[in-house]
């Protein structure tokens, strides 16, 4: 048994108590425009799929990203998803805990892959060095002032090694560790890493998540070139406050950033 698989199985094997809910139903597209938007029309519709449903696709053609930017993935070769998660344990304004947990647990899946290198560039992108290797959009449904479903949006590039000129940010496993790797051994071992991160959420363990999460972070506590408003500065990123808000400090100013409103110089 090789390594990777040795990971897959070990990982399985510890989270069984857990209630492994995540993966049990895995629904195989083989071809969508987005597994988002598929698996939003499927419970507008009033589909009852079970929390934990996993919508996998083997081509997915309009794949979405953060703030309206797309995904494009080539068939076959990636891992491109959605979960759907009823988060109702949480209140509406607590939707970034969520985020955290999905995110400690692709770099969970990946860490003993990749090694240290694994980063989470805030808020949700996945990044090895300086490459992006994946990402997370989610999608929430409220229903008054109760949070009804998540659908957990999550791409990562396994072994598409070509990215075109547009992308050469991107990166893969295979690009970097030049082998093969099996989808659905992945999958099984992302599915297990999220059912993990899900529970210590649902059981209060916010806190811990989001001090790993701060720990994770791509160039946190080190000074770094940022945007704002076209503008370049130089800020060391400090903290993540509980609305998912990015803290900067600027030369012993600290300043409070949304989604958009700065951007990193890489």
């Amino acid at each position: 048994m090789n390594s990777f698989s040795s990971n897959v199985n070990k990982t399985l094997q510890s989270n069984t108590f857990l209630g492994l809910i995540v993966g049990e139903n895995v629904i195989t597209l083989q071809r969508v425009n987005s597994t988002n938007d598929y698996l939003k029309s499927k419970l507008s519709n009033s589909t009852p799929y079970q929390e934990g449903t996993v919508i996998m696709a083997v081509e997915q053609y309009a794949g979405k990203g953060q703030a309206g930017n797309t995904w494009v993935s080539e068939a076959g070769q990636n891992l491109t998803l959605s979960i759907l998660l009823n988060p109702t344990f949480l209140l509406p304004k607590e939707q970034f805990r969520l985020n955290i947990a999905i995110s400690l647990a692709i770099i969970e899946c990946i860490k003993p892959i990749l090694g240290e290198s694994v980063r989470i560039k805030w808020p949700n992108d996945i990044y090895v060095n300086n490459k992006k290797i994946g990402g997370i959009l989610i999608e929430n449904i409220i229903r008054g002032s109760k949070w009804k479903h998540a659908i957990i949006g999550i791409a990562l590039n396994v072994n598409q090694t070509s990215f075109g000129i547009q992308k050469t940010k991107a990166c893969s496993l295979k690009k970097l560790l030049n082998k093969d790797f099996d989808l659905h051994k992945l999958l099984k071992l992302l599915c297990a890493a999220v059912s993990k991160q899900y529970h210590v959420l649902k059981k209060g363990g916010h806190l811990l998540q989001r001090e790993l999460y701060k720990q994770c972070l791509f160039r946190f506590n080190t000074p770094s070139s940022f945007l704002i408003d076209g503008v370049q500065v130089i800020g060391t990123i400090t903290d993540v406050d509980d609305q998912g808000k990015l803290i900067i400090d600027f030369d012993g100013h600290l300043t409070k950033f949304c989604i958009k409103e700065i951007s990193f110089v890489i």
